[in-house]
């Protein structure tokens, strides 16, 4: 507080400026619906307006009888650069009439109540909710999964990578403890999940597939038309079985405490960002979209 009666006031937020219409694409192709991000100007980085997209593409799909199986992936370069952190259309909006949880209206909130209201919305919220439709989903990944890409690549069933990807958790160098959706340790072996968290260093496509993180790797050229093939697969089984056998594997890691996990590290990056905000200024450490684009270059 800035006294002992006056709280922080909320951060100012600009208005958004969309670059785009369409920033997911949906195609059907027979039983698979196909869900491609689409910002490749900022390397399929997730502002809201992507977010909500997803989420409405996703739904279509959970809903649509015909569809029995979801691919996503991303267009252009990369699969996804994350959480977008200052493109023009960056904005911290949640429309009212596209929340999708309970969670109260973030925008006009004090101090660290906005964020973590926001965020509880946005990126944990989203996520548990798309990890639990029924039909399985496939990601198709290439050039950069970071951070909130890796996010979108967990909650999907399968992912497959093309030998060009790469996967990256960044978090550290922003002052915070990993993504909302902290899967980490549930991707990969605990051991490896501190290498690839504490070190924050580029983990390419082969290393990802031998720590069990990846199912198979193929070739840029075969990504898409392999990841369809996957799905095409999957949409020849039974639905209500396939359903079934999705909700039990998701309550296994449940059970195994993922979902508990999340839940404490959620408050823990929200205290990181609190941290940040009183020592630097910023919720990211005193970071930069520049100083992070630098970092993901140095370790080329």
């Amino acid at each position: 507080m800035a006294d002992d009666a006056t709280p922080i006031a909320p951060t100012p937020i600009a208005p958004p400026q969309y670059e785009t219409d369409e920033p997911v694409l949906y195609e059907v192709r027979g039983a698979v619906a196909i869900v491609s991000m689409n910002r490749p100007k900022f390397g399929n980085a997730q502002n809201n307006q992507m977010t909500y997209a997803l989420d409405a593409a996703f739904m279509r799909a959970a809903h649509d009888d015909a569809i029995q199986a979801i691919v996503i992936k991303g267009e252009g370069k990369n699969f996804s650069a994350g959480h977008d952190m200052g493109t023009p259309g960056r904005d911290a909006h949640v429309p009212i009439e596209a929340r999708r949880s309970p969670w109260y209206n973030s925008t006009d909130k004090p101090g660290a109540e906005q964020l973590y209201v926001r965020e509880q919305e946005i990126y944990l919220g989203m996520c548990r909710r798309w990890r639990e439709i029924p039909k399985p989903m496939v990601a198709a990944v290439h050039g950069a999964c970071i951070a909130g890409g890796l996010m979108i690549a967990w909650i999907s069933d399968f992912i497959l990578a093309s030998d060009d990807a790469y996967f990256m958790e960044p978090a550290l160098h922003m002052g915070v403890p990993g993504v909302e959706y902290f899967a980490h340790a549930f991707e990969m072996s605990p051991r490896i999940a501190r290498e690839f968290l504490m070190l924050g260093e580029k983990m390419n496509a082969q290393r990802a597939f031998d720590v069990g993180m990846v199912n198979r790797v193929t070739t840029r050229e075969a990504l898409d038309e392999d990841a369809i093939a996957i799905a095409e697969k999957l949409a020849t089984r039974p639905r209500f079985a396939m359903a079934l056998a999705k909700q039990a594997l998701n309550f296994v890691e449940d059970l195994r405490g993922k979902r508990s996990a999340m839940d404490g590290v959620f408050a823990m990056h929200h205290l990181a960002h609190a941290h940040n905000a009183m020592t630097t200024g910023t919720i990211i450490g005193g970071q930069t979209p520049a100083s992070m684009k630098a970092l993901n270059k140095d370790q080329a």
